[in-house]
């Protein structure tokens, strides 16, 4: 991994997303279930909880870079669009920086939607358990 290095994942936000986050966080705010409420909202609508979306991050960064083992150490993200039902996200994630001593990297973070609307953007630390990694690439390097 080097800084540069970048990945990304795509998925279309359902409406049932809102309903497993809920069932798993017990968040029930009147503007992901409500549509008329929500509808009289500054978001004018339903919109998906923050936790769905920057949900796709992790996948990012756990699936693809770093990789398995990785887990976050800091984050800071901005929410800058509502996210609704239906919109195609797509997730970025590029090295901006490499420790040599550990194995922990920073990276730039963002999601857009299917209108090109950055919805979460910032940074994240990460650390990848070399354990993990390392069984991970033995187990790839075999199935070569």
């Amino acid at each position: 991994m080097q800084v540069g290095d970048s990945a990304t994942r795509t998925r279309t936000v359902r409406a049932q997303d809102i309903e497993l986050f809920t069932e798993l966080t017990g968040d029930r705010n009147p503007v992901h279930y409500d549509e008329e409420l929500a509808a009289r909202s500054r978001f004018g609508g339903i919109v998906v909880q923050g936790g769905v979306t920057s949900g796709l991050l992790n996948a990012v960064v756990a699936e693809e870079l770093p990789g398995p083992g990785s887990v976050f150490l800091n984050v800071t993200w901005n929410f800058r669009v509502a996210v609704r039902p239906g919109d195609v996200l797509t997730a970025r994630v590029e090295v901006t920086g490499v420790r040599e001593d550990k194995p922990v990297s920073t990276l730039a973070t963002s999601i857009t939607n299917q209108d090109g609307a950055v919805v979460l953007d910032g940074t994240a630390v990460v650390w990848r358990d070399p354990v993990v990694a390392a069984a991970v690439q033995e187990t790839a390097g075999a199935a070569s």
